[in-house]
């Protein structure tokens, strides 16, 4: 299959600059990313794809089975990298994206060069020690609401994950890009997400890491940044004077400095 058209690649910036990989998180695609790209584009390739299910996908492509599993998504991720040749690219992940993109760090490792996590988690559901921000039991409700009435879930939860109440129209938005997503897709993507537990995989990371999280962040407390700080060696935490889960939305002047910053860096 062609994995550009499949995961609906777009490439724009400086084809000679260094790549910068953007993928979105659960519930969205890369439109998301409309308000950091220009502040890359300039002096960057910027890569952009939707996930299988998600955007401007090819759902026929959709596999239940491969996509139950976060690794599903990495290799998604590795396809793309490899359908373009990209060698050291700097993978930016919004949400369960930052947990991905450490799976497809680790699987190809020549092709992904550094990580950016904006909002990570890599456990959602609380344990011993360890916060996530939500019980078993909150989760088993969240994803029995989704299954059972997806848009209306969609509408409620949007603008609760969004934050910024003052800014309705931020949560519109999001709602709107939860309820283009394939229901029976959608499903498959949320269990996947919330069910998820990545934190052994944390130490594998071996890149130049930034860690973004935000003041308020209703699914990524700042103590699940902070968790992902000490787990990988040698990364760098910066919270954002933000409100909400998608920063790059809500925020981007904050996002876009702290990315700008930390490419600069690696040059």
């Amino acid at each position: 299959m062609d994995i550009v058209r499949r995961n609906s690649v777009t490439v724009t910036g400086d084809p000679h600059g260094p790549t910068v990989v953007l993928a979105h998180g659960f519930g969205c695609d890369q439109n998301m990313w409309r308000l950091t790209v220009p502040a890359l584009a300039e002096d960057h390739r910027v890569v952009l794809f939707d996930y299988v299910g998600s955007g401007r996908s090819d759902v026929s492509a959709f596999s239940p089975e491969r996509y139950s599993s976060l690794d599903g998504y990495a290799r998604d991720v590795v396809e793309v990298c490899e359908a373009l040749d990209l060698r050291e690219a700097v993978f930016v992940g919004h949400s369960v994206s930052a947990m991905i993109g450490v799976l497809a760090a680790d699987m190809a490792p020549d092709r992904i060069g550094a990580l950016v996590m904006i909002a990570p988690s890599p456990r959602y559901i609380d344990d011993d020690g360890y916060r996530g921000g939500f019980s078993a039991e909150d989760i088993d409700e969240l994803l029995g609401s989704l299954e059972s009435n997806y848009l209306g879930w969609s509408a409620a939860m949007a603008p609760v994950i969004m934050g910024n109440a003052e800014r309705p129209e931020l949560g519109d938005e999001l709602t709107n890009s939860f309820c283009a997503t394939d229901p029976d897709m959608a499903r498959v993507f949320a269990r996947t997400t919330f069910l998820s537990d990545s934190r052994d995989d944390l130490k594998n990371v071996r890149v130049p890491t930034l860690v973004l999280d935000c003041t308020h962040d209703v699914i990524a407390p700042r103590e699940v940044g902070a968790f992902v700080h000490e787990a990988i060696p040698g990364s760098t935490l910066v919270t954002l004077d933000a409100t909400g889960h998608c920063p790059h939305l809500s925020a981007p002047e904050a996002t876009n400095e702290a990315l700008r910053t930390f490419l600069a860096g690696l040059r």
